[in-house]
């Protein structure tokens, strides 16, 4: 079974008691949501408001960085001159994704190892993230959903340590970190969550594909969001499990280890949308375009950290970041 991104990450709009809405599902529609009110107007995308009497609604998953997506989503939808119903945060993957196959929504981000592996059935992720998205958009179209081209965003597994002991180890990719457990093995030491430590594609498959051999004394199982406590902290553990996207890694000035063997599934970021949506408004890929292009784990970083971090809105980091982008502008 393979992760999906943010089914256990924490959930910020629980966590900082954002200003969106709960939504709930009923059997497989969505059943409520709120219209997004914000005076934006085109920047340097949606010139000419070329969704104008567009009717369409956004959705997104429970977590951070899902519901950030979502804003940016509708924000641009609504700069373009569509009328934006906001039903992001859903609670699990599969509400959100199966609103959008229905129709019950318009679109959404989602990950191209969640689509591939989740809700395709398949047991292997492919390396290239460009295959990946491929082989996604190509099996998708079947189920009424379209996928526009992918970001380089990619919420997947990796170890991080903090900056005294990247200087200290000098270790950059995975494996550097699996020939320093060879020569020290007392050097490397882990901070995982239990479900990371059990799962063939968490720390059992990475030991075995980077011929890492740890003894279980040199691992230890605990709560996610301790474990970035304690690898910052660099005492009990020299090396943490990490999501490569998450806000904790520039907030802590955490250094990731590179999966140089690519291990570890692809997760990009990439707009997914209801066929029969974008065939009625095909100017949704010219919207969404520039934006998911600017999408980088360096952003997601940034963004996902305004909010996790320092309890900021997601609608405002969202709105905000637009903005500086120039891609829209505020009222």
């Amino acid at each position: 079974m393979i992760r999906t991104p943010g089914r256990v990450r924490l959930a910020a709009a629980a966590a900082t008691g954002a200003l969106l809405a709960p939504f709930a599902l009923g059997g497989c529609g969505l059943t409520s949501g709120s219209p997004m009110a914000d005076d934006v107007r085109p920047g340097s995308i949606g010139q000419g408001r070329p969704l104008k009497g567009a009717d369409l609604t956004v959705t997104s998953k429970e977590f951070t960085e899902q519901i950030i997506l979502g804003q940016i989503m509708g924000l641009a939808f609504k700069a373009a001159g569509a009328t934006v119903l906001d039903r992001t945060d859903i609670q699990g993957s599969i509400g959100a994704r199966e609103a959008v196959k229905s129709g019950d929504a318009d679109a959404m981000y989602e990950y191209t190892g969640t689509s591939w592996i989740t809700y395709l059935g398949n047991d292997k992720p492919i390396p290239d993230p460009q295959e990946q998205w491929q082989a996604v958009y190509e099996a998708d179209l079947k189920n009424g959903i379209t996928w526009l081209p992918p970001a380089t965003l990619n919420n997947t597994y990796a170890l991080a340590l903090n900056q005294a002991n990247a200087k200290k180890y000098g270790t950059k990719t995975l494996s550097d970190v699996a020939a320093l457990a060879k020569k020290n093995r007392s050097a490397v030491t882990l901070c995982v969550e239990s479900e990371f430590a059990a799962r063939n594609d968490g720390l059992p498959g990475m030991q075995k594909k980077y011929g890492m051999r740890l003894p279980a004394s040199n691992i230890q199982k605990m709560d996610g969001g301790i474990v970035y406590t304690q690898v910052s902290k660099g005492g009990s553990c020299t090396y943490g499990e990490v999501f490569t996207t998450d806000g904790r890694i520039k907030a802590m000035n955490l250094e990731v280890m590179r999966d140089d063997q690519h291990f570890f599934p692809n997760y990009n970021a990439a707009p997914e949308i209801n066929s029969k949506a974008i065939k009625k408004w095909p100017a949704i890929r010219e919207v969404l375009g520039p934006i998911t292009k600017k999408l980088t784990n360096d952003v997601a970083r940034t963004l996902n950290g305004k909010v996790d971090v320092e309890g900021q809105d997601p609608h405002e980091v969202a709105k905000d970041w637009l903005i500086e982008e120039g891609f829209i502008k505020g009222g």
